[in-house]
């Protein structure tokens, strides 16, 4: 029996109103997934900030870290350039305070590491302290004196009353470990922590307390970035204790938790 005129009308409506639906969901707010941070962090913090992610897209599913590394003149270079960023960490203030017309005005020290001087595995020349990399013919890579690892290890020298002759000057800690590491340099002045990220493939001279310093690692907002309230809540989540114990697992010391907010 052939449908009535009322039927074939329905049948034919209904099509129509399927497809609206979905276009109802966008025109009303409808959500395209979770928020994605940029975090523009220095590649001395790469391996803790890889648990970091992880750890922190369990805790806070809708929303997910994306992260970009590099030296510090490599992410001050994507700062002036505007590229896409909502958070920034590296590896001193002063790279802060340098960069300060494209940053919030809050800032964080995260984490904290101090100087040591790597060598090849086993120290086969034999290197103990900081006056043997005055030795003749010693090659020494050390940081750009434009760079924090640089400043700190210009530091280290004056404290120690050491005049060192290096052989190269890199853009970061983790360019001067690949200096040593590849036997380009027999020595290099670097942060503990990313000596940790070598393995075997180097060894340690250890700097005394009284002739270090202390790498202070502090992280602010970009002032351009387009989540304010979900960059805050990171910043905050930072100084917590769950990313302390992961900071502290990669070997880094944290601040006390009364200088979180600073």
């Amino acid at each position: 029996m052939p449908d009535s005129p009322r039927r074939q009308r329905l049948r034919a409506s209904v099509p129509l109103a399927a497809l609206a639906l979905p276009l109802l969901g966008v025109g009303c707010g409808g959500t395209s997934g979770p928020v994605t941070l940029t975090v523009l962090a220095n590649s001395s913090l790469t391996e803790v900030f890889g648990e970091i992610g992880t750890a922190y897209a369990q805790e806070r599913p809708g929303v997910r870290l994306r992260f970009e590394f590099g030296a510090a003149p490599e992410l001050a270079n994507r700062l002036s350039r505007h590229e896409p960023g909502d958070v920034l960490v590296t590896t001193d203030l002063a790279s802060l305070d340098e960069e300060s017309r494209y940053l919030g005005p809050q800032r964080r020290i995260v984490a904290l590491s101090s100087m040591t001087i790597a060598v090849a595995p086993g120290d086969p020349l034999g290197i103990r302290d900081l006056r043997d990399l005055t030795r003749p013919g010693l090659r020494v890579a050390v940081g750009a004196e434009s760079v924090p690892v640089g400043r700190y290890t210009r530091q280290v020298f004056a404290q120690a009353g050491v005049a060192v002759r290096w052989s190269s000057q890199e853009i970061s800690a983790r360019a001067v470990l690949d200096r040593v590491r590849s036997g380009e340099a027999d020595a290099g002045l670097v942060y503990v922590t990313d000596l940790a990220s070598a393995g075997v493939a180097a060894s340690s001279v250890p700097i005394p307390a009284r002739l270090n310093v202390t790498a202070a690692f502090p992280a602010t907002s970009i002032k351009d970035g387009d989540h304010a309230a979900e960059t805050d809540e990171f910043l905050s989540w930072l100084v917590t204790p769950d990313a302390r114990k992961l900071f502290n697992k990669y070997g880094f010391a944290t601040p006390a938790a009364r200088s979180a907010g600073g």
